[in-house]
């Protein structure tokens, strides 16, 4: 499993435990209108009625368009925050930075969608091979990112790239993952710049 992040690179400014700084929800988008309209569209994109979805690193909204899915799943780090969004039929609360493994069998997903969290994660190489797992042959993992963070739990390699070498970063932790990158977006639909990979399996 490559290792992606050093020591070095994944270190927090705050180095508490996650769970501790999402212990209070926080009802905000992370992004502004122009942003979350254009990853709906994303998504509409790549997925299907009937698709089973993972919503990784979630909140109280997904941002998922108005197709009828058979499963969206949510996973995070506020239960509050999860317990509001009602796009989910059901959800988990786990640290990905603790514990890398989700509560999930082999191929139980289509779709793994990863919004505005990705510049949090300190091990990204196990983390996104388990979105591999979960994922069913030929799945799809959609990982936005813009240039908003909480500055002090986002990783040094993050916090130290300007947005090309974000993509660059993320780009790594899909190959590490075992995806293939099959599209690669970075636009300006309004105030915010959007970035997108999404990445496929064989």
């Amino acid at each position: 499993m490559p290792t992606v992040l050093s020591d070095r690179d994944r270190r927090k400014r705050d180095d508490r435990p996650d769970e501790t700084f999402y212990a209070e929800p926080r009802f905000v988008t992370h992004a502004d209108d122009a942003f979350l309209a254009r990853l709906t569209e994303l998504y509409a994109s790549v997925t299907e009625p009937g698709d089973r979805v993972l919503d990784a690193m979630s909140s109280w909204v997904s941002h998922l368009p108005d197709v009828e899915y058979a499963r969206v799943v949510g996973h995070g780090l506020n239960e509050a925050e999860l317990a509001a969004n009602d796009r989910l039929d059901e959800f988990v609360v786990s640290d990905l930075n603790a514990d890398q493994s989700l509560p999930f069998a082999d191929g139980s997903f289509d779709v793994v969608c990863c919004a505005l969290s990705v510049q949090y994660l300190q091990f990204p190489g196990p983390t996104f091979a388990e979105f591999a797992r979960v994922l069913a042959p030929g799945g799809t993992v959609v990982v936005s990112f813009s240039n908003r963070m909480f500055p002090t739990k986002a990783v040094r390699a993050w916090r130290a790239a300007s947005m090309a070498e974000r993509a660059d970063l993320v780009e790594r932790y899909l190959d590490a993952g075992g995806f293939a990158v099959t599209d690669r977006i970075a636009e300006r639909p309004g105030g915010d710049p959007f970035y997108a990979l999404v990445g496929t399996l064989p």
